[in-house]
Order: structure tokens, then sequence, then C-alpha cells
């Protein structure tokens, strides 16, 4: 769905990456090798179907806009793909081929989403998805340059103490101030399903993390039912009135200028994803929207989200998707990254490596 030809500009541009669920980057190759390395059997009798499953725009919003028979919704799709992660390995491997994807894109440095709740619950012991992730950031820093601080995620549409619990378990591999932790995960978040389940919600988790030393994101998902009233909690009443360091999405917040006016004026950044709103907005009510949050001053930066889900449209064809359609100059593009090194929690040598590396782009517009 207009996936375009990344420019020359945008391949070489050096990146951040703020806003990507991992499990979202399971290729249907790796996920296929998955399957077969664990045994488990998938609905697809050949590569290709598994492939061509991959092609359907699906439904996000099933509570707001119904169900399509025999067509799988959003998550349901993204939890069938995680059936196959059963192992240490495959933790290990699935964020190893992103980081990999993550080298070959000029990334120098992500922070991606994860959960235990959904491994977890399949049985699937919490220590297989957190070292096998811990072993890749290690991994990938070493011998490809990439850097990664990980961000722990509430399933928000799960019950709020099992969240708690999820936490708990994990919270030896957190950083901050978490004594012997091993620096997996430096931030909390929300994810999944966000129907009816406000922010506040998880108000004891996001004060748990900060007390730890950690910092807190969230998901105010675009087009999704009190969409307002969740950003005004993320921007105004979370962590104790504080507010959310970051918000994920949060596109909606362009429609009401106290929602703006907030995020200008409490410094709070938007992760934006433009290919996973144009499946579903139409490019001339959407790429606008954007370019007036940026003119009203709001920091944002642009993210891949779940891209095998999506087309296959990663950061750098999200990125030349707000080149294109917004008309931004090469100086605004390089500030965008600039937004997200200023925006990310990685460490002050590794920001300032990055913002060096802008400093010297040319930002010359063609003739």
């Amino acid at each position: 769905m207009n996936v375009l030809e990344i420019s020359p500009f945008i391949a070489g541009l050096p990146k951040v990456e703020l806003h990507v669920h991992i499990e979202g980057t399971l290729t249907p190759a790796l996920r296929w090798d998955l399957a077969h390395r664990n045994a488990i059997s998938l609905p697809y009798p050949t590569f290709e179907d598994l492939k061509a499953s991959y092609a359907v725009t699906l439904n996000h919003r099933p509570e707001l806009n119904g169900r399509q028979p025999g067509i799988p919704t959003f998550l349901e799709a993204y939890f069938a793909g995680c059936e196959v992660l059963r192992t240490e390995a495959d933790f290990y491997d699935l964020a190893m081929a992103y980081l990999h994807r993550c080298a070959e894109m000029n990334v120098r440095y992500a922070e991606p989403f994860f959960d235990i709740q959904a491994h977890t619950r399949r049985g699937v012991p919490a220590t297989a998805v957190l070292n096998g992730y811990l072993r890749a950031q290690r991994d990938a820093a070493a011998q490809l340059g990439v850097h990664s601080r990980w961000i722990l995620c509430f399933l928000r549409d799960e019950p709020v103490q099992q969240g708690l619990d999820a936490y708990r378990e994990a919270r030896p591999w957190a950083a901050g101030s978490v004594e012997g932790g091993k620096g997996l995960f430096h931030a909390v978040g929300l994810a999944s399903n966000a129907y009816e389940r406000p922010p506040m919600l998880f108000e004891e988790g996001f004060q748990m993390a900060r007390a730890d030393g950690l910092h807190v994101t969230m998901h105010c998902d675009f087009g999704q039912k009190d969409t307002h009233e969740h950003i005004a909690e993320a921007i105004f009443r979370v962590c104790g009135g504080l507010g959310s360091e970051r918000i994920d999405h949060g596109l909606d917040a362009e429609d009401s200028e106290e929602l703006w006016r907030g995020l200008v004026d409490r410094r709070i950044g938007l992760t934006l994803c433009p290919h996973a709103y144009h499946r579903r907005t139409a490019t001339e009510v959407l790429f606008p929207k954007i370019r007036r949050l940026v003119e009203r001053g709001v920091k944002i930066c642009f993210n891949s989200d779940d891209p095998t889900l999506m087309h296959d449209v990663w950061v750098d064809g999200n990125m030349q998707k707000a080149y294109t359609y917004c008309g931004f100059s090469k100086s605004e593009m390089v500030q965008f990254v600039r937004n997200a090194v200023d925006m990310c929690w990685a460490e002050e040598n590794i920001k300032k490596a990055i913002y060096e590396e802008l400093d010297v782009l040319d930002v010359q517009e063609d003739e």
C-alpha cells in the first residue's frame, strides 16, 4: 500500500528507532524456520501460503468496526506469530534478526518494546524471553555497533495485577536503581488493545518503575475510542501528575489545543509510525495532520511499529513516507532524527556520537 522506494538520502541517514514491537518484526521466513525447529504445526501448508497471509490488511478496531468473517484481527495475527517462540534461542534469533536489519538501515540505536505476559501465559519461562533478548542486546552492540535499551510493556487488555506481577518477575533484568539489575530494560510502557483501558489503570506499575529509576512511556493509539481522554491522562495525570516522558502514537493530540500545548509545554515527544496510520487514513488527511503538529512545536520522530504485519514497511520506509507526503526538507528530516536522540534513553556517549554524525550531513536540497 503506497510503499515507496527508499531514496539515497533517507537510506543514508543515521537513525534511531523508539517505537517497534519486537514480536512485530518476526518475518514469515523466521516464523517458518522456528515452527519447524520447534515442531509446531502452522495453518499454512507451504511457506508461500504463510507469506501471503501477511498481505492482509488486518482489522485494528474490531470493537468499533466489527469483525471480518474468516480474517483475524491485527492482534490475533500478532499473537499467532508468537506461538513459534518457545526457547531462549528463539527469542535471541528474533532480536538478532531485527538488530541485523537495523544495521542494514543505519539504525544506530533502538528501544524495542517487549513483554513477557504473551509468552508466560503460553507456558514459556520468563527467563527464556529475558535472557534471549539480553544476549542479543549485548551481541548486537559488540558485533554490529547497534545499541539498544529495551522497554518492558504491560499488556493493557490483561488484568492489571498480572502486569504488576510480570514487572516483579522481570525486575532482575531491569536497569535503573535495581540492585544487581542486568540492564536489559530501562523503561516501562503500555501495549496491546487500548479499548476502554485508559493509562491511569496502570498507575501503580508506573510508580513502581519510577521508584526503580526507570523511564515511563505509553501508547495512546490513533483513532481509538476515548483517544483524547487517554492522551490527556498521559500528559497530565500519570506518574502522580508528572506525566509520561514520551507518548507512543498520540497523533490525535493534534485535534485539541489543550493537548498539543500540553505536549509542547511539558516537552513530551511523540513516537509516530506513519505507515500504521496510512493503511486506514487518506493521504490528504494524515500527512497534513503530522505537519501541523510539527508547525505547532510538538517534538516527533518516525518509527516502524510492527513492520512485518504492516506491508514490510520498516523505519526507513516510514521516514520516506513523511519525507514524501509531508514535503519535509532534508534539514527537517535530520531534525526528526535529532528529536529521536533527544527523546531516547541511550547513554550520553552514544547520543553524542549520533549527534556528531548528524552535524556533518549534507542537507543541501537537490536542484
